[in-house]
């Protein structure tokens, strides 16, 4: 509906036209913050797995990861889909129930803790952008951006610190160590500039916005896609990002963004599972 309603005041040919103004630079600058942000994906997978006691070999890592975050991105369907995708490859290497939780709730803790740092950052270097999407005053916002820089701090001390393990729900759990909760820091907040940057590279086709500004309106957009659980932000983000941006008009740049992001990665997404799967299946017929 969101989406529907960000498009329906265009033609077919306006908007073809403002799709043909990014520039072919642009989009292969969006394509390549695109894929690094991918590969940060993989890091993802590659220390949960460790974290739950189960490390693999990095391409097995890197599919689970690429098949499972491409996908879901466009299709989630209510947050489970990424979960769903990574059991079953996880469950094929062998993993425990327990095992595949704790790698689960490590893969949850990276996404939120790079959105936070991600956050921070774009409260105290957009400040303006922030406290449109917020409507905090200006004090309000930097706070907020100091306490999500906070929240990390603490979370790296207490994984410095923490050896006690804790229940969360019947399971118990334990803080990761201080080097893994590093990379795990590191990995998630690279992740997320790396979109914004992507982001960024369409939209500076046809607007002067700053790193920073784009940063914060895609933190803002991406707060409201994980509320509304809207597959993909979708309609969402070009909701958000065009409020929040309201100088240029962005249909254009926003939907080679969901192109570049979302629709080439869930197309080879697709294909390489399907193509694990097959394997997968002549593997357990040889076996037979």
């Amino acid at each position: 509906m969101l989406l529907w309603r960000a498009l329906s005041r265009y033609s077919g040919a306006q908007l073809a036209a403002a799709i043909e103004a990014v520039p072919v630079a642009r989009l292969a600058g969006a394509g390549a913050f695109s894929a690094a942000s991918y590969l940060c994906h993989t890091g993802y997978d590659a220390l949960a797995l460790r974290y739950a006691g189960a490390p693999q070999r990095w391409r097995r890592a890197a599919l689970a990861s690429f098949c499972s975050t491409s996908i879901s991105h466009t299709l989630n369907l209510a947050g489970f889909g990424s979960a769903i995708l990574r059991w079953r490859f996880y469950a094929r290497w062998g993993l425990t129930a327990e095992q595949i939780v704790t790698a689960l709730a490590f893969l949850s803790a990276t996404v939120v803790l790079g959105h936070i740092v991600l956050a921070g950052f774009a409260c105290l270097l957009a400040p303006d952008v922030a406290a449109l999407a917020t409507g905090l005053s200006a004090g309000g916002v930097r706070a907020l951006g100091l306490g999500c820089l906070a929240v990390i701090g603490v979370y790296l001390c207490a994984a410095a610190m923490s050896r006690t393990p804790f229940t969360v729900r019947r399971r118990v759990f334990r803080m990761p160590s201080l080097r893994l909760a590093i990379a795990q820091v590191a990995v998630g907040a690279v992740d997320y500039a790396c979109v914004a940057a992507s982001l960024h590279q369409v939209i500076a086709a046809v607007s002067e916005a700053s790193y920073p500004t784009v940063a914060a309106a895609y933190a803002a957009a991406n707060a409201a896609s994980a509320v509304t659980r809207a597959p993909g932000g979708l309609g969402v983000l070009e909701t958000v990002v065009q409020r929040l941006l309201p100088a240029q008009d962005l249909i254009g740049p926003l939907l080679v963004y969901r192109a570049v992001h979302f629709l080439a990665p869930l197309v080879l997404g697709l294909s390489a599972f399907a193509l694990s799967e097959i394997v997968a299946k002549r593997r357990v017929l040889k076996v037979e």
